[in-house]
């Protein structure tokens, strides 16, 4: 990316990345904001402009994650939900914007994952990891807290563990709570679960460290998905936060994801 002589002004950040995505709506702001800043590659900026939807912001995150970096995100919303983003603007002061808005840190969660064949795996997941049946036949799992087991069999189609940035995603659709980003907390939630019946899932520390055995592994397959990356042949998934590798997002005053967390939490 050609690095252009404007200037971002009032900003704190000198150096800005911008990630866009392919679609015509972000594009089209992409090409509108090219002479508001000094855009530079991802691995020299101070900070990151992400344009699109949240999945383009997840992106941009496993990107930062994968090359070891800390930079603040700030997304302006030019997808469909846009939760992890800020309301688009036109004409967008992308300057003035950036040197009030408010920082938040979340941390991903590390999963460490064996297949049946025995192969690891190490990924990172911004919202939640997923365990789901691979085939028509209902998954078995044991899951572990700590090293205790709590469930020890869970029949359903998977269960999954969601942090606070991904408590009002796939965890929120499967039924599971909302938390708040300054809870320190988990979502443990199952995904339509025939045993035990009446569980509903649980709340943990988010120093907690989870563990999820398949059992019947031949006849009963799981995936574990991490975001957007899917591993199939599961034989046991190993979760726990990682602080290492803690990321930044800003957000526009009065549009901060706590408050939008909270807000979900009375729509109707």
């Amino acid at each position: 990316m050609a690095t252009l002589k404007a200037d971002v002004g009032s900003t704190p950040f000198e150096r800005l990345a911008l990630i866009a995505a392919p679609g015509a709506r972000a594009q089209e702001a992409a090409a509108a904001l090219d002479g508001q800043a000094r855009w530079v590659p991802l691995a020299e900026a101070d900070a990151v402009v992400v344009l699109g939807g949240d999945g383009m912001m997840l992106t941009a995150m496993h990107q930062m994650i994968d090359a070891g970096l800390d930079l603040p995100a700030y997304g302006l919303n030019l997808g469909t939900v846009g939760f992890l983003m800020n309301r688009h603007r036109r004409p967008a002061l992308l300057g003035e914007r950036l040197a009030k808005a408010r920082p938040i840190a979340v941390a991903p969660l590390c999963m460490e994952a064996v297949t049946q064949s025995g192969q690891e795996h190490s990924l990172y997941a911004v919202n939640e990891v997923s365990l789901l049946r691979e085939t028509r036949q209902t998954a078995k799992i044991e899951i572990s807290v700590n090293g205790k087991v709590r469930i020890a069999e869970l029949a359903g189609d998977g269960v999954l563990l969601a942090t606070p940035v991904g408590s009002t995603a796939y965890n929120f659709s499967a039924s599971g709570p909302i938390l708040p980003l300054d809870s320190h907390m988990l979502a443990l939630t199952p995904i339509s679960p025939f045993r035990p019946r009446r569980w509903k899932g649980a709340i943990l520390p988010d120093r907690s460290r989870v563990t999820f055995r398949v059992l019947e592994p031949d006849k009963r397959p799981v995936a574990a998905v991490a975001d957007q990356k899917e591993l199939r042949d599961i034989a046991e998934v190993r979760l726990a936060i990682c602080n290492e590798r803690r990321l930044t997002l800003l957000f526009d005053p009065g549009h901060a994801l706590d408050e939008r967390i909270a807000a979900e939490q009375f729509a109707h």
